[in-house]
């Protein structure tokens, strides 16, 4: 539809206004304008793509801020344009701040604040719209805002603690292989030209040591590229359909952050479900959104399989409880809940539970990788040293070795 650049004047207090409206043709954009009491000064088709949203991706962060505070505004009865009208001024973010500028318009010109959020879908994801839209057909927007900031929160919190779990271990590892590098590449080679001037064969340890030294002198750059190009392609690989599955298949199978990972899963699984089904958007809706948030397509598959068989008229629990990804304590909290007609509450319960788990978990990982790490570093770079001198606790022998004798 074409986007209509426009100037006018309110009829009641005369102040001008600058602004953009989307309409069939110009007369009725005109129309449009007349009858929401603004007489037209001027007005142009917008050129360029038209219908095209601006704005990016949002970092979860600003998000959350944003609809804590559009959550808080609505409550208290403050309208929908002058709150986004706010909230643009106030974030500091210039990406947010176009987003919500083209929201606002959007509004004014007459769209609702779902649809105007489902033109930014990198910004606002389906389940964000659909709540949104719950939201504004049941006359609920304030609650269901405030229960989508809750959920957000929720959702960076979880998200925050599983990369503070992950940096430590992560800069240690890079600290370790730099450290390795920097051996192989500036020490021992040091060693190398005081060892051959013995002319004795040296114990295999330090040999392989000296090999593997010589190899990443010459052809460090190379091993750097080959490094790239393998990591490259992995990442590659795992954004192919095919690929994805694989990998999604095996992550949750891992030793240690296998669990955490599907726990992970789960958690967003039943968190987003709750939301949803409180909202009171319909189960089939609800599972196509929750399908396409879990984060796992092997999980994904599951939950539109499932969505086929409750359409049929089969129950919630039955239908997830055929797939084994979906442990039993969730099925049996999804049954009772079935039964009692408190799907939503039950899902928030095991949501939370999933969470402490997570938490727990992370909290005994970090207790358990710390001296793991230090004697992983010990043994590396204590390997190397004790390797380098394996010679001298043996010099006697290489010494008075064939060529070590002395002048003749």
């Amino acid at each position: 539809m074409p986007s209509y650049i426009y100037t006018a004047r309110e009829t009641a207090t005369g102040r001008e206004i600058n602004n953009s409206i989307e309409a069939g043709t110009e007369q009725a954009a005109i129309a449009a304008l007349l009858n929401r009491n603004l007489l037209v000064l001027s007005i142009k088709e917008k050129v360029g793509k038209k219908g095209k949203a601006k704005g990016g991706k949002v970092a979860l962060a600003d998000l959350v801020v944003f609809t804590r505070q559009f959550a808080t505004m609505i409550d208290a009865g403050i309208a929908i344009v002058q709150s986004l009208q706010a909230l643009a001024e106030q974030s500091p973010n210039k990406i947010m701040r176009d987003v919500i500028k083209d929201i606002c318009t959007r509004v004014e010109s007459g769209e609702s604040l779902s649809e105007a959020l489902a033109k930014h879908p990198k910004a606002f994801n389906k389940l964000y719209v659909a709540m949104v839209s719950a939201g504004e057909k049941g006359g609920l927007l304030a609650e269901i805002m405030a229960r989508l900031a809750t959920y957000l929160e929720n959702t960076d919190r979880l998200r925050k603690k599983v990369k503070t779990a992950m940096m430590y271990p992560t800069t240690v590892s890079v600290v370790a292989v730099g450290i390795t590098i920097f051996l192989l590449v500036k020490v021992i080679p040091v060693f190398q030209d005081v060892y051959q001037g013995f002319g004795a064969k040296l114990p295999a340890p330090t040999q392989f040591l000296m090999d593997l030294s010589d190899l990443l002198r010459h052809w460090l750059i190379l091993v750097f590229f080959v490094a790239g190009a393998l990591v490259y392609a992995w990442l590659h690989f795992i954004k192919t359909k095919s690929g994805r599955e694989f990998w999604d298949r095996q992550r949750i199978k891992l030793p240690v952050f296998g669990p955490i990972a599907h726990k992970i899963c789960l958690a967003r699984f039943t968190r987003t479900l709750a939301s949803l089904v409180r909202s009171g958007v319909p189960i089939l809706d609800v599972l196509q959104i929750v399908s396409q948030t879990v984060g796992n397509v092997i999980m994904e598959k599951a939950v539109k399989t499932a969505a086929t068989d409750i359409e049929r008229g089969e129950g919630i629990s039955a239908a997830l409880g055929k797939n084994p990804i979906f442990p039993s304590m969730i099925i049996r909290m999804l049954s009772a809940g079935e039964q009692t007609g408190n799907i939503d509450n039950m899902l928030e319960r095991v949501a939370d539970f999933l969470d402490e788990e997570i938490e727990n978990t992370l909290s005994g990982l970090m207790s358990l990788l710390e001296p793991l790490l230090i004697v992983f570093l010990g043994v590396v770079i204590g390997g190397m040293v004790i390797c380098m001198f394996l010679p001298i606790f043996n010099l006697a022998n290489i010494v008075s070795g064939p060529n070590g004798g002395g002048a003749k």
